[in-house]
Formats: structure tokens, sequence, C-alpha cells
């Protein structure tokens, strides 16, 4: 039988929720500092890549694989200008920010979520 790596998954994409939501905060808060570069962390993919957990699957299709950092970068400037710089040198653009917030609010919800249901199933069959 292999272990359930389920658990760990989810512990890892909640501490990379908390950097996100922190690094996000932290923009937020600067959105009046004059030459503040907006931050972000590199996606989950990316981190999740780097930790080595891999996903079981029944066909080989069934998972993309994927890699995920925790690293925080500068937000480049888009190409259209719509992050852009501001008069002030500021690069934080408010409704990114909060649309970011809002993703990371929903992806913790989901994960406490089925983290929740898991576990439900797990005391289940552990009952029987």
């Amino acid at each position: 039988m292999q272990p359930i790596q389920f658990f760990e998954l989810a512990s890892k994409q909640a501490e990379w929720l908390a950097v996100r939501q922190s690094v996000v905060a932290g923009n937020i808060a600067n959105v009046n500092t004059p030459g503040y570069r907006a931050k972000d962390v590199t996606p989950f993919q990316t981190v999740l890549e780097n930790t080595g957990i891999q996903m079981a699957t029944t066909h080989p299709t069934h998972f993309a694989e994927a890699a995920l950092s925790g690293d925080v970068t500068d937000v480049k400037s888009d190409e259209n200008g719509e992050v852009g710089v501001q008069v002030s040198g500021n690069s934080v653009g408010l409704a990114e920010e909060l649309m970011k917030e809002g993703q990371v609010k929903r992806e913790f919800e989901l994960n406490a979520g089925l983290v929740k249901s898991f576990h439900r199933m797990m005391l289940m069959t552990v009952r029987r």
C-alpha cells in the first residue's frame, strides 16, 4: 500500500498561499509608496515540481506535470502597459492586487474544504 500524500500536498499549498498572501498584502500596503516595485511569488506548480511529490495516476494523460517555487520576484511590466509604472515610479496596480487577493482566498477555501472532506472520508473508512 502506498502512503497517502494528499495531506502533505495540501500543507505545501497552504504554506505557498500564506507566502503569496503576505506578498500581495505588502504590495497593497505600498500602493502609494514612490518607487516601490510590485512583487509576486512563482506559481505553485513550480514549487510542487521542486518538492518531488509525484501525483499518482491511472493514466499518463490524467495529470500534466508542473513545477512551483515560493521565491518572491518583482513583477515585470506588461508589454501592453497593463501593469505599468506610475508617475511616482510605483508599479503596483491596486485592481490587479485585489484580484490576486480574491484568488488566494478562493484557493485557500478550496484547499481547506478538500482537506476537510478527505479527512471525513478517512474517518468513515476507519470506523467500518
